[in-house]
């Protein structure tokens, strides 16, 4: 009975070994095209605005030198020390009032929706689907000493005739508060949908009350949610221009409103540079609190 034996060369080697190279370079030409796009687009631009922050540059012709100037930090946080404690008190705010907000919405999608969960979360994003500019510009209408609700309740008598809410602290909380919502509502979606209903069931068995089940099971179980909302909503908040501008007034002013004056305005570049420099700071240092307290993979389900 004859029987081929292989040729005793390494002909058929060479495509073989092509192959486990192919399979081997594979993930990373996959991920080529995304890691491109973040050091273009978010790498590049991080060194250059923190190598920004160690330049003296001059306000009238915009030219910058590297100087290694490191109390650009500290003096810079001496003249608005004031603009970022007040940031964080508007961002912490309006992200707790989002928290209240959020929690029943994304509760009752999550237990109650049935089938039409999918649109239930679709209806709630659906004013998003306009411009951020566009929605606050009408937030403004809305909060307009005349406007549809301060204006009906003066009509009534309801508000004497001198009551207003534009230019304080309450008009850009509100804006803030309406503009992050969904940062907020759908990390809280995920983290209830996540929950194993046996587990739910199970203390309903043991003779659980309703508020009992929620208190210490549904609650303990929806904690990282809770925290990723806080985070994902608080950071950008923390940040925004858009609502202190159209919305509040000369004496709150946030953070995010000096650096874009910095950078469009008074052409302080360095200055400007050194205010996100610290920003990124304070996000870091969230993120870095998130991963240490509940675990780094975590925040990934919700993002």
């Amino acid at each position: 009975m004859e029987q081929l034996v292989p040729p005793d060369h390494a002909g058929g080697v060479a495509p073989r070994r092509t192959r486990r190279v192919g399979r081997a370079l594979a993930p990373y030409l996959l991920s080529l095209p995304s890691g491109l796009w973040l050091l273009l687009l978010f790498l590049v631009p991080l060194v250059l605005m923190l190598s920004l922050s160690l330049k003296t540059c001059s306000p009238s012709t915009g030219a910058c030198v590297m100087a290694w100037h490191w109390g650009e930090f500290s003096s810079e946080m001496s003249l608005y020390h004031q603009e970022f404690i007040t940031s964080l008190y508007f961002a912490a705010a309006a992200t707790v009032v989002d928290l209240i907000i959020s929690f029943p919405i994304a509760y009752w999608i999550a237990f109650y929706g049935g089938r039409r969960k999918n649109f239930f979360l679709l209806m709630l994003l659906v004013p998003f689907f306009v411009s951020f500019v566009i929605r606050t510009i009408v937030w403004e209408f809305v909060l307009s000493n005349n406007g549809v609700i301060l204006g009906a309740l003066k009509h009534i008598h309801l508000l004497p005739s001198g009551f207003h809410i534009l230019g304080t602290s309450y008009a850009v909380m509100a804006g803030l508060a309406y503009n992050y919502l969904p940062f907020t509502a759908l990390p809280l979606y995920v983290a209830l949908e996540r929950i194993d209903r046996r587990v739910l069931e199970a203390a309903y068995d043991l003779y659980a009350t309703k508020r009992v089940g929620f208190m210490k099971v549904i609650m303990p179980l929806a904690v990282p949610g809770i925290f990723a909302a806080f985070l994902l909503t608080f950071i950008p908040m923390f940040g925004d221009y858009v609502n202190q501008e159209i919305l509040g007034g000369t004496s709150n002013t946030m953070i995010g409103t000096v650096i874009q004056n910095q950078f469009l305005v008074t052409l302080d570049y360095a200055g400007g540079a050194s205010l996100s420099a610290i920003l990124l700071v304070v996000a870091l240092l969230g993120i870095f609190l998130y991963a240490r307290l509940l675990g780094s993979r975590t925040i990934e389900q919700y993002l």
